[in-house]
């Protein structure tokens, strides 16, 4: 059993019947669920992962002060904290004294300005751009057992969906980088016998191919260690997972190398192809740096458009 049936049992034996019982009048005013950072709210626990900030628990979202004002939020605080310490062998933590605690009860405004600069989840052009995409990914998973007034589902139904000038401009970036590092210096390293530049030019290949994986699928990408486990979940590219890997697991002698830059340029004939599938670049060869130009050209904000091309990434 993961974290977030875990989470959904602890919510179902104790979160619901106190809400009923104790604050009947906001049964249908707050949120509850997980959702944020963590493992397990993405559905990727498992024993290794359980060593550290795993418990038995859930977010109770609450409105702002304007709405709930704070003794009452204070005594729903209170009777959250006496719930059980433990719950089908897992204990659960006190809040973090650095961060404090990913699980209780949450202002959703403040939760949502942490996560987004913004606590209603209305972002600027600027904003999007800035904000790290594992924010986002967080924001996109998760599961919430109860939220009957919206108070969480409509400013994530406003951050679900990257704009498509702004997904557009990060993808140019991350095409830009793909030519860069795999298609154009990857091999002068190599010949110059410069292995850890080899490395690292293969290293932000792959790093810029995964951002344009989960870009054409219209997802956000989450944090870099979660980044090859998520691959494998999105409809495109999920068969890409070895491949990339490969570039960054092997070697850079001079055999190696010349098998990793053809490996690189088949992969680069991949992204063209679902480029030109989306039917967002006019470019018709295998330079990658050439899609990119004509990707950002797609862009219809030219405010957007005109920012310097690696503006997303």
């Amino acid at each position: 059993m993961n974290g977030l049936e875990i989470s959904r049992k602890y919510f179902e034996q104790f979160g619901l019947p106190l809400l009923r019982d104790q604050f009947p009048d906001w049964l249908d005013r707050v949120a509850a669920g997980l959702i944020g950072s963590g493992s397990e709210c993405f559905g990727y626990d498992d024993e290794t992962s359980r060593d550290h900030d795993f418990e038995a628990g859930f977010c109770l979202f609450i409105p702002g002060e304007d709405v709930m004002d704070r003794q009452t939020a204070f005594r729903l605080e209170r009777a959250c904290a006496k719930l059980p310490k433990e719950f089908m062998g897992i204990k659960k933590s006190g809040p973090d004294p650095v961060g404090g605690s990913r699980r209780g009860v949450i202002r959703a405004g403040e939760f949502f300005l942490e996560k987004t600069g913004t606590p209603d989840g209305i972002l600027t052009a600027e904003q999007w751009l800035a904000l790290p995409e594992q924010s986002l990914f967080e924001l996109s998973k998760g599961m919430f057992f109860l939220d009957n007034s919206g108070l969480m589902s409509e400013p994530l139904s406003r951050l679900s969906v990257m704009p498509e000038d702004i997904r557009l401009k990060k993808l140019a970036g991350a095409l830009l980088l793909m030519a860069q590092s795999g298609q154009y210096n990857f091999m002068r390293c190599v010949r110059r016998g410069d292995t850890g530049a080899a490395a690292l030019a293969a290293g932000e290949f792959v790093r810029a191919a995964l951002h344009a994986c989960f870009l054409l699928n219209r997802a956000y990408m989450p944090y870099y260690k979660w980044q090859f486990r998520a691959i494998k979940d999105l409809p495109l590219f999920s068969e890409l997972a070895d491949p990339l890997a490969y570039l960054i697991s092997s070697p850079n002698d001079a055999e190696t190398a010349e098998e990793k830059y053809t490996l690189i340029e088949d992969l680069a004939g991949v992204f063209i192809a679902e480029l030109m599938d989306q039917d967002i670049t006019r470019a018709s060869c295998g330079d990658l740096e050439k899609h990119a130009y004509s990707v950002n050209d797609q862009i219809r904000d030219s405010g957007i458009r005109n920012l310097h091309i690696l503006a997303g990434v």
